[in-house]
């Protein structure tokens, strides 16, 4: 999800949007260790998306965004 979109949710929505990716990293890195994962870059993708939401969170908080 791009970050224009992510800035348009409210912040209940950010933190269950934050929960669900954390869920879909670890779903990933366990396709990883037992070796079904066919694209590892997916893994960093999660890991950016985590840190874009976290971002938008402190933001809000902040009340810059």
């Amino acid at each position: 999800m791009e970050a224009e979109k992510l800035r348009s949710l409210s912040y209940e929505e950010l933190i269950k949007q934050l929960e669900e990716t954390h869920e879909e990293l670890f779903n990933l890195r366990f396709r990883m260790v037992t070796l079904q994962l066919v694209n590892h870059r997916e893994v960093r993708r999660m890991k950016k998306q985590i840190a874009r939401i976290n971002t938008i969170i402190r933001e809000k908080e902040l009340g810059i965004g």
